[in-house]
């Protein structure tokens, strides 16, 4: 609909036409009760005005069933409105399961992508037709916004946190990606695109480039690398907690409290430790805050994922996953 009108870009993903449809929706809403209440308004002034100097109008009483129309109509349009925005809301932010999983990171000024088998891009980003893809994304600096108008997607990108965005594209084709939140002087060039690709184009794409380490390989080494192995430990326990099969299980605190150990989670035990102090464990870890990048806090999360089968990311479209280690024969990163 409309799509040669620049205010209507192409509808390319399988979330586009809601949005559409209740955008549209509240336009027409809006545009008749405007024009009937300006028509009215017109009409009114015409018909009741003053058609002679001394002339007095006289006392209107009011109407109870005209005053119970005009609260009850426009209380049920409201309510079709929140009910359906809501469930658009709720579709928009809830990844389907088996979603393939993709990292960015917004930069001043530039989008850095890392696909599952370590395939790198800037400011592009490669996705197949047909398959939700799920966008893990954090900033290395200020906040940004990840906007792809053709797939009526966007979420902010935001420094401390991650953020998660998901579509599924329906056409292929090259599509605008724009970074939606003033992010400094260059913040009109942190531009790019989103390649949408017919399956076994993208895994043409995928196979052709040379990939550099996985997310898990990545973090794995950079595991080893800032010695973590000598206080978490796969097969006993040491200074630090075993993480096996914990990804998206409840971890119990000192206070406690218990707390889902996801992204966020994994996150904040890198950079600020001291935050949240597992059960039975003293509060000993040093912050590697400033130490690691953001690609790497990535890549370290993306390794203590792989140690549990739920937290497992699935394998980019016509690939299979990748074999890793068993437990019993690597490190484990965890909280102390």
């Amino acid at each position: 609909m409309f799509t040669n009108f620049p205010f209507f870009p192409q509808q390319a993903s399988a979330q586009a036409g809601q949005v559409d449809a209740i955008y549209f929706f509240m336009v027409a809403v809006t545009a008749f009760f405007s024009i009937l209440i300006a028509g009215l308004v017109v009409a009114f002034a015409i018909k009741y005005r003053r058609r002679h100097r001394d002339e007095v109008g006289y006392a209107i009483h009011g109407s109870l069933a005209l005053e119970l129309l005009w609260t009850v109509i426009p209380f049920f349009i409201v309510m079709v409105m929140f009910v359906w925005g809501a469930k658009v809301f709720f579709d928009m932010y809830r990844p389907p399961a088996g979603a393939m999983e993709i990292y960015v990171v917004g930069k001043q000024w530039m989008w850095k992508v890392q696909h599952m088998d370590g395939q790198r891009e800037i400011n592009e980003l490669h996705v197949p037709v047909g398959r939700p893809v799920k966008l893990i994304m954090g900033s290395e600096d200020v906040l940004h916004s990840y906007y792809i108008p053709a797939f009526r997607v966007k979420a902010d990108v935001i420094p401390g946190r991650y953020n998660e965005l998901w579509f599924t594209a329906t056409k292929a084709g090259t599509y605008h990606l724009f970074c939606a939140e003033y992010c400094g002087t260059k913040h009109s060039g942190m531009v790019g695109s989103v390649v949408a690709m017919e399956p076994q184009d993208f895994q043409a794409w995928l196979s052709g480039g040379k990939a550099s380490e996985s997310p898990v390989a990545a973090g794995e080494k950079l595991f080893q690398d800032l010695t973590c192995n000598t206080c978490h430990m796969a097969a006993s326990q040491g200074r630090g907690p075993v993480l096996t099969n914990l990804f998206g299980k409840p971890v119990e605190l000192q206070d406690g409290s218990k707390v889902v150990a996801d992204e966020g989670y994994l996150r904040e035990s890198i950079v600020n430790p001291q935050a949240k102090i597992v059960a039975g464990f003293q509060p000993i870890m040093p912050t590697f805050q400033g130490l690691v990048t953001e690609e790497q806090l990535l890549q370290l999360i993306s390794y203590v994922r792989s140690l549990s089968q739920q937290g497992a990311a699935p394998s980019p479209a016509g690939t299979s996953a990748p074999q890793k280690p068993q437990a019993s024969d690597r490190p484990v990163v965890e909280k102390k």
